[in-house]
């Protein structure tokens, strides 16, 4: 008996211990994988503010959580400021200085706990090293950025579950020696994980960094402004799409992935907190087009549970109201794994963007996204509003036609159709804004040309 339970311990310590494969870039340069170009759908969530909010218990039931719903990928800032503390009152830095990590308190064990709780669930942490604004306000300068990132590398490089996000919130212009450095540093240190940039609303990292060799995929902001409110040249708005497609035609090829949209329960342009609120019909809608313009992935956004909001926080930011682990199950959040479900259940690495199979195609909320391969098609509606497609883009004489639910991933049959010449496909319930459907299109594999 005594055998076996040495053995079972063993195999337990075995499995606490086990490293998830690191993430590479697919072998056609679009998507992310593992293994022998397995494919990987980025699903990530913002828990920006974890390191320096959450004790080990949060910690665990936010990650409990999040693998239950189908995340994969946790994007979390290290340096918030400069002054930061963990939720045990561990500095993270000596003297406020980026160069001297403060090692001998609890903070980066802190952080080790963590990068260790995601591997044992098979997550990933994006580290963000330091904050944007900490860098434009000119409180760190390029020797002690580089002692920082080789700080990092070194002490992350063993872990397979780290993907780095250089930057925060911040135009690749505010300091972009710095960004370089840091960027070039991790790169060559590390040279095992995947590097990006994340960068301010409305802008994306290709913008500035796209040549640069470190800069492994190209992540977009496309923000928290409404149509209305989005003075940025040019006038993108709400169109997340544009984003992706914009970085998809770029060379050399780089996955790209919109790495903060709005964030759901968060007031339209951030700072009136009576403003209108985004829902979780408007996160949906920015999956959903992002990924069909090419996107490697999405990344979802709460207000409260990026900043683990709880009630009467003093630091509270952009009118928070509820508390973080309530916020666990906000509608939106639970939607996603309907998008990662679906676009796994295909031939992933294939997958193109493909407008031409729309016709007569709408604008803003009537906007109609396409993706297709060889033996399938996709088609997403955020209004419901029916729209006409050109059939002969797959392969087949006939087509297998149905709805999928973006809300609860439920399936409604059309039926067989013929896939030649045009039709028009008009979705379940009536026409209005959040009444969205995915149409998609499959090949009869007994009718394949």
């Amino acid at each position: 008996m005594k055998k076996y339970f040495t053995i079972a311990l063993l195999f337990a310590a075995l499995f606490s211990n086990a490293q998830p494969p690191v993430i590479k870039i697919s072998a056609n340069k679009r998507f992310f994988a593992t293994g022998k170009d397995q494919p990987f759908f980025w699903l990530g969530d913002t828990g920006w503010l974890l390191f320096k909010k959450c004790k080990k218990q949060d910690v665990i039931k936010y990650l409990d959580d999040r693998k239950k719903k189908g995340y994969n990928v946790i994007q979390v800032m290290l340096l918030h400021e400069l002054t930061v503390t963990d939720a045990y009152g561990d500095s993270a830095l000596h003297h406020k200085n980026i160069g001297t990590p403060n090692v001998t308190d609890g903070y980066w064990n802190n952080v080790d706990f963590v990068i260790a709780e995601a591997a044992k669930r098979s997550m990933y942490i994006g580290l963000v090293p330091i904050w944007g604004g900490n860098v434009k306000s000119g409180l760190v300068n390029e020797t002690n950025a580089a002692t920082y990132a080789a700080f990092l590398a070194e002490r992350y490089k063993s872990k397979s579950n780290i993907i780095w996000i250089n930057g925060g919130d911040i135009k690749g212009s505010d300091g972009e020696n710095i960004w370089n450095v840091i960027g070039k540093t991790l790169h060559e240190k590390d040279g095992i994980h995947l590097v990006t940039f994340h960068p301010r609303g409305r802008s994306t990292s290709s913008a500035w960094f796209h040549n640069q060799d470190w800069l492994d995929f190209n992540m977009f902001q496309s923000g928290h402004k409404d149509y209305a409110q989005d003075t940025t040249e040019p006038r993108i708005g709400e169109d997340n799409w544009k984003f992706a497609m914009n970085d998809y035609t770029l060379q050399p090829v780089k996955p790209t992935l919109d790495g903060e949209p709005s964030y759901e329960n968060i007031p339209h342009g951030l700072h009136d907190s009576a403003a209108k609120r985004w829902t979780a019909a408007d996160v949906r809608r920015y999956a959903y087009w992002s990924v069909f313009a090419g996107g490697c992935g999405f990344t979802y956004g709460n207000n409260s549970i990026m900043q683990f909001y709880r009630n009467g926080d003093k630091d509270m930011s952009f009118g928070a109201n509820k508390n973080w682990d309530d916020e666990l199950n906000a509608p939106g959040a639970g939607q996603m794994q309907y998008l990662k479900k679906l676009m796994l259940q295909k031939a992933y690495m294939a997958r193109v963007p493909d407008q031409s199979m729309v016709l007569e195609n709408g604008t803003r909320y009537n906007y109609i996204a396409a993706t297709r391969a060889e033996t399938f098609a996709l088609f997403y509606t955020y209004s419901g509003r029916k729209f006409k497609v050109a059939l002969d883009k797959i392969e087949g004489a006939l087509v297998n036609a149905y709805w999928i639910n973006p809300r609860n991933g439920s399936k409604a049959d059309i039926g067989l159709i013929s896939n030649k010449g045009t039709k028009t496909f008009d979705p379940p319930g009536i026409e209005k804004e959040g009444n969205d459907w995915v149409l998609v299109l499959d090949t009869v594999l007994e009718a394949r040309k």
